[in-house]
């Protein structure tokens, strides 16, 4: 179990938001917290303290007025760090090179695979031929299935969890599940799941989801959302017998809540 630290960046601007309340119209979220810093500090201190291995996600759509701040600040972050932290939003097979050159580890995809309700295995392929799988991670961020109404409504079994794509804002049709990650894992060198319905919350973790997660540890996956005390941690590991790495966002001090990510890169290094 391992601290991956993250910078999420909105409007130009570092925060932790509500993960379920991000909007692209309007370039509206509910905040946690906004940073007076920027991204190139905070990815100086996750080095400074050997924190690798975190993820910078960009959270403005491409069309966004806001989207070429947003990654100015992600490409300055990576040019601080080389090698040290991956990087997603709005990545595709044409521009993924401009993130690696930068200095990106990794890159981190969900809607260019994801689109339409399903995988799009001919994007998946453009990106894993430009990239290689040792640069990819594909990020599996999901939710509990709903109904979905209207012409080219999906059918979701509610206690199934499903990928959701677009900022975390479109449902898609591919269940988060043993044969999913079987087949995905072909492609990628690891995997990111954000857990939507408690992302940004400190509500708690998503207990099944872990475990799920945990079950399966094929590739290294990296478990966000809803952790906000050791507690939570301490159930983290318990529930994927210590088989994922996690990610602490707006519970950490330095993103204006109450625990200390010295503390918890301790508590992570003795439980690795």
């Amino acid at each position: 179990m391992r601290l991956r630290p993250c910078i999420d960046i909105h409007n130009g601007q570092v925060k932790q938001i509500v993960g379920s309340s991000l909007r692209d119209m309007g370039d509206s979220a509910t905040e946690n917290f906004v940073s007076t810093q920027d991204a190139a500090f905070f990815a100086r201190m996750y080095k400074e303290k050997g924190l690798h291995g975190g993820h910078i996600i960009v959270l403005n759509a491409a069309d966004s007025p806001y989207y070429e701040a947003s990654v100015n600040q992600a490409l300055s972050a990576l040019r601080e760090t080389p090698g040290f932290l991956q990087v997603g939003g709005g990545i595709t097979a044409e521009n993924a090179w401009k993130f690696l050159d930068a200095g990106a580890s990794h890159v981190v995809v969900t809607s260019y695979v994801f689109k339409d309700g399903r995988v799009n295995y001919d994007n998946l392929q453009k990106l894993l031929n430009e990239v290689g799988k040792e640069h990819l991670v594909l990020d599996l961020s999901c939710r509990k299935g709903v109904v979905v109404a209207g012409e080219g409504a999906l059918s979701h079994d509610a206690d199934k969890y499903y990928i959701v794509t677009d900022r975390w804002q479109k449902m898609t049709d591919v269940e988060v599940n043993m044969d999913t990650l079987d087949e995905l894992s072909s492609y990628c060198d690891e995997f990111l799941v954000h857990a939507v319905d408690v992302e940004g919350k400190q509500s708690g973790i998503e207990a099944e989801l872990a475990t799920l997660l945990g079950s399966w540890a094929k590739l290294p996956i990296t478990y966000a959302g809803g952790v906000h005390s050791f507690d939570d941690l301490k159930l983290l590991r318990e529930c994927a017998d210590g088989r994922l790495d996690v990610t602490v966002g707006s519970a950490l001090e330095i993103f204006g809540g109450a625990m200390s990510i010295d503390e918890i890169s301790e508590y992570c290094r003795v439980h690795e």
